[in-house]
């Protein structure tokens, strides 16, 4: 579990991430315990399903294009690195949400909204749409959007980079 002595840690880990990338940044960092755990393989063929700590960090600064690159690829890339660096640091494995100025937050609103305004088109046209491809993380984002419709259905197709979402009517 992540403590106050944790949360110190990180908190001074990605304030000289930062520094030393020469990237003036607000840092706030919250923790909670995550509702989907890992699911971990035991003897016998029981299967543990295990919780864990979540720590989100949102970043705000005056240069979130450098940060957050094309598609938000250098974002997700910094966020690989800097959880490997806390999880060296403070011993605890965690999951890590890192955001610059809201770019996630925005991007999953807008996903939301996307996956409502075409499954109301898929039923009124009774006719499947078909999305550009999209990250894992953002498929995931319409599928649950979409998942209590019972009007439509949703589905993956295709392969990775170019796998995307299907909205069908039921």
């Amino acid at each position: 579990m992540i403590d106050t002595d944790d949360l110190k840690k990180i908190k001074e880990k990605v304030e000289e991430f930062f520094q030393r990338m020469t990237i003036d940044a607000q840092i706030d960092i919250k923790t909670n315990i995550s509702e989907a755990g890992d699911v971990l393989q035991e003897g016998d063929g029981i299967v543990k399903q295990e919780s864990r700590d979540a720590v989100d960090i949102n970043i705000n600064t005056s240069e979130p294009q450098i940060l957050i690159g094309e598609k938000g690829q250098t974002l997700n890339e910094i966020q690989r690195v800097l959880r490997a660096v806390l999880i060296k640091k403070t011993g605890e494995i965690f999951y890590l949400n890192l955001d610059i100025n809201d770019y996630k937050k925005k991007k999953t609103e807008y996903l939301k909204s996307l996956a409502r305004d075409l499954a109301n088109e898929v039923v009124l046209n009774k006719e499947p749409k078909i999305l550009d491809p999209m990250s894992s993380y953002e498929r995931r984002i319409i599928h649950t959007e979409l998942s209590a419709r019972p009007d439509i259905k949703t589905e993956s197709e295709g392969e990775e980079p170019y796998r995307r979402v299907v909205i069908k009517p039921r």
